[in-house]
């Protein structure tokens, strides 16, 4: 099959592709799937970057597990296709079905989260022709989404519904969303306004017209924090020098929950700040089996479609990480075998 291997720590030249790559074969328990869209995620870039570092050395390359990374990989965690091939155990009537991937592969509660297999991490993902998965993370799909739009949600979406659960976010309370112009922040703005919050969305000037059309209620430049008034709740996906702004946001008893650090992951902050209004902060990571579900089910009945900026050839994976390196699109970029 055609892929495209990292095969190693690097650039984008990093990335090579292939046309030789054996046919994954499903091993019990497991489908396989012809994959017709695969998104692309900060993870990806940061992976073949080496960038997550290690709790004693912030400057180790390594895998989103802080560990020693196996090469060659076949990265890719959003997918969606068709199942083509099923292993042992696996009923024979779900050959043909259209599903969407859930990337988290683990077993027991969320606590597992934290040690959890990542799609196109710790095992092969879809930046191939074919990729296999256990059969209980490929869900059905319905609904009127292309192929590139259901790419779009896996890690996005379902990192967006866990940091709202993990914030506890209610019907009539309101929340501030950090680059509500990417995957997961429109995903946190969709969502957001689903579940009944008044949302207030931070993003470049050139952006805010696409991130209102998105049903964020007020739109501010990323220096303008201060303008929000007092929420009950921030969702942060940005970090860096806007930090203190963010904290000083929250109306007391208010909610921080922090699920990336695009603009920097050393803060300063005044923790009088948070004892005085007692303020919660929470960290959140990637999203449970029954976040997924929730997202499934979103997009069936049409609340839930993130944009789809850009579509690639599987072969220019490499420019498709440069493009979205930039960070100069509203929503998601996608890859089609």
């Amino acid at each position: 099959m055609r892929a495209v291997l990292l095969t190693r720590h690097g650039g984008p030249d990093a990335l090579e592709y292939r046309d030789d790559v054996p046919d994954p074969v499903p091993a019990p328990g497991e489908v396989r799937i012809r994959v017709r869209a695969a998104a692309l995620n900060n993870t990806d870039v940061w992976t073949r970057e080496g960038a997550y570092g290690t709790g004693d050395d912030p400057g180790a390359r390594t895998g989103w597990r802080r560990s020693a990374f196996a090469f060659p990989r076949i990265q890719g965690a959003d997918v969606t296709g068709e199942i083509d091939a099923v292993g042992d155990g696996v009923p024979t009537s779900r050959i043909g079905e259209r599903v969407l991937v859930d990337p988290m592969i683990y077993d027991g509660g969320e606590r597992a989260l934290v040690t959890t297999d990542y799609l196109g991490s710790e095992r092969d993902g879809g930046f191939a022709e074919l990729v296999t998965v256990p059969a209980g993370n490929a869900h059905p799909v319905g609904g009127a989404l292309s192929p590139a739009e259901l790419a779009a949600l896996p890690t996005a979406a379902t990192t967006a519904m866990r940091m709202l659960g993990r914030a506890g976010l209610r019907a009539g309370e309101s929340v501030l969303v950090t680059g509500a112009s990417g995957g997961v922040g429109a995903a946190l703005v969709q969502i957001a306004k689903d579940r009944g919050a008044r949302v207030v969305a931070v993003a470049g000037a050139a952006k805010h017209e696409a991130v209102r059309a998105m049903g964020a209620d007020v739109v501010l430049d990323r220096d303008a924090v201060a303008e929000a008034g007092e929420v009950d709740v921030v969702a942060d996906v940005v970090a860096g020098p806007s930090f203190p702004a963010l904290l000083g946001a929250l109306a007391p008893l208010g909610r921080y929950v922090v699920a990336g650090a695009i603009a920097g992951p050393l803060v300063e902050a005044d923790l009088r700040t948070v004892y005085l209004r007692q303020l919660t902060l929470v960290g959140s990571s990637f999203g449970t089996h029954d976040d997924f579900a929730e997202v499934v089910e979103l997009a069936g009945r049409g609340a839930l479609r993130l944009p789809v900026a850009a579509r690639f050839p599987l072969a220019e994976l490499a420019a498709a990480q440069e493009r979205f390196a930039g960070k100069g699109f509203v929503g998601k970029l996608v890859v089609e075998p």
